[in-house]
């Protein structure tokens, strides 16, 4: 019973921190919550929260303050995610319907996240190694090179320039392209390179004969690429106004500019939600010396079925292809953020999931 009414305690704590920025006393938790015992027990339950680990006292005479330890526990405790406000969920149909393509989707929900937040978010573009291979057409340039354009389930155009001893005649470049959309559509582009591979062409392609490869290579040089700076971002000035935090959160502005540190983090979170659907890593968590001050809170979006077999985990979960975030010091508002950012991420992936008629515009 001690131990409960102790993590009762470390809630409240953490929750009057996160709303009020100060130390908080044994008086003020017993004027704001029914925990039903004397303060003499509360600054006992406090001291022995200190000695765990989960509360620090910064001066003498203050109250105490959550540390990493004690947020932690707290995000792991949360029994819901508060739902977001019928406002809000207006908000995002009214804000996003308008987008006139992907990226503008994407810039429009980096947007919108940082306002109902208060803090940075960041939205990943679709990853080319996980989109799925909608349409492929190839168009000669010149007497010696071919355009490989390349159209994802997600509405994103890649291009490869493919260069050829002889030029093949459009016929037969319109035959291969026929081929591969019909036996590769749908497949990841690397699935789509292995089967490129295999395919046989009869004589009348025998000047084809030699693509097969190099679009193979083509499309796997598309899955490789880095796109670190496919990252969509908004709400650093808005952080950066919050003068109380501007010490610890100056290092924050500098982990910013690193976009393939953060890239990494946010998906590997992403691709290992909690329960809730979304991950959280705070502080040292993030193994991030510029975020040591700081919370990430992270949720995949576009999670998509394995279908062709060749290089998807043969467990068949789904898996996201890209993320959504938010960025804000370690005494963010955790169960507003997490419902923020799983909110935005399950609206962009029924974005996603309707853009198999609209794929033209959205690459527009």
């Amino acid at each position: 019973m001690t131990q409960t009414r102790r993590m009762q305690v470390l809630r409240a704590v953490v929750e009057d921190y996160i709303r009020t920025q100060e130390p908080v006393g044994s008086a003020a938790l017993i004027a704001r919550h029914d925990l039903h015992v004397s303060s003499a027990t509360i600054r006992k339950d406090m001291s022995a929260l200190e000695e765990e680990g989960y509360l620090v006292q910064p001066h003498t005479s203050a109250g105490r303050v959550p540390t990493e330890r004690g947020y932690r526990y707290f995000v792991d405790t949360l029994a819901t995610v508060v739902p977001l406000s019928e406002t809000q969920r207006r908000a995002i149909h009214t804000f996003l319907d308008d987008s006139v393509n992907l990226q503008d989707t994407l810039q429009r929900a980096a947007h919108l996240l940082s306002r109902f937040t208060g803090q940075v978010a960041v939205v990943a573009s679709p990853s080319l190694s996980k989109s799925r291979l909608w349409h492929l057409e190839l168009v000669p340039v010149s007497a010696n090179s071919i355009l490989a354009v390349v159209v994802t389930d997600t509405g994103r155009v890649a291009q490869h320039v493919l260069s050829v001893a002889q030029l093949p005649s459009r016929d037969h470049l319109r035959s291969l392209s026929d081929t591969v959309n019909e036996r590769c559509g749908s497949m990841t582009l690397r699935a789509a390179a292995a089967h490129i591979r295999t395919l046989r062409y009869g004589d009348d392609l025998q000047d084809v004969r030699e693509l097969p490869d190099m679009l193979a290579q083509a499309f796997e040089s598309m899955a490789d690429e880095e796109r670190t700076h496919e990252l969509f971002m908004s709400g650093v000035s808005t952080l950066a106004h919050q003068q109380a935090s501007a010490q610890d959160l100056a290092p924050l502005f500098d982990a910013l500019e690193e976009r393939a540190v953060l890239m990494h983090l946010m998906t590997e979170l992403s691709e290992t939600p909690d329960v809730r659907g979304v991950g959280v890593a705070i502080g040292s968590e993030t193994n991030t010396p510029g975020l040591i001050h700081a919370a990430v809170v992270t949720s995949g979006y576009g999670a998509s079925e394995s279908s062709d077999g060749v290089d998807t985990p043969t467990d068949g979960m789904h898996e996201p292809i890209a993320f959504v975030g938010s960025i804000g010091p370690t005494h963010m508002n955790y169960a507003a953020t997490m419902a923020s950012v799983r909110a935005v991420a399950k609206y962009l992936t029924t974005f996603l999931g309707n853009t198999g008629t609209s794929k033209t515009s959205m690459a527009s």
